[in-house]
């Protein structure tokens, strides 16, 4: 069983369909003691980064999720879901972030060249960085869809791969048993489906 943490952030049926399409069991629900009894766990997330801090640390949901990833439970955060995972956020002002993985989640316009448009909205294709289990069925160059305007930057060996626009894009991090992707697996085709197909199996 796979649980998609519902903290009132985001459209959660593409995931929920996608999980479907794959046959997987899942549920959504905002009740730890619901989400504890599933052996993998899904943080999406859309909106700004201070407004779903907030609503994890008002819920509880946030030391939750903490001590389940040091249990070991697998944990994948998908786009504002992966930047919670971040040390913190410079979204209007500096926050502090769930700590799982390196780096923070900085402004793309400070770093993309003139000419990029920011959000960064499209598809783009994988570099990988080092080998990743969430990776076991993908391959280098498919193509996946972003719609960020903040990145991971600074995530260092947490890095599993980077997208190019303009500059090296940090598409998805990983530590252990967490994952995350800035773009949407969802919301990328066969090359998401992988990636989910993939996750439900580490």
């Amino acid at each position: 069983m796979i649980g998609i943490v519902d903290y009132g952030v985001g459209n959660l049926r593409s995931l929920c369909c996608s999980l479907s399409y794959l046959g997987l069991e899942h549920l959504v629900s905002g009740e730890r003691e619901k989400l504890k009894e599933c052996k993998r766990l899904i943080l999406p997330g859309v909106g700004a980064f201070g407004d779903a801090r907030a609503i994890l640390r008002e819920s509880g949901l946030d030391e939750f999720l903490i001590a389940e990833a040091q249990e070991g439970k697998p944990l994948l955060g998908i786009c504002l879901g992966m930047q919670l995972l971040l040390q913190g956020s410079e979204e209007f002002g500096s926050r502090e972030g769930l700590k799982l993985i390196s780096g923070r989640a900085c402004p793309l316009k400070e770093d993309v060249p003139a000419g990029f448009k920011v959000p960064h909205m499209g598809w783009n294709s994988l570099k990988f960085c080092k080998n990743s289990p969430l990776f076991k069925y993908s391959s280098e160059g498919e193509w996946v869809y972003f719609v960020h305007s903040f990145y991971g930057k600074g995530c260092g060996g947490d890095t599993l791969a980077v997208s190019d626009y303009g500059i090296p894009v940090t598409a998805a991090v990983g530590r252990k048993n967490v994952f995350g992707t800035q773009f949407h697996p969802e919301k990328s085709g066969s090359a998401g489906l992988k990636i989910l197909r993939a996750f439900s199996e580490v």
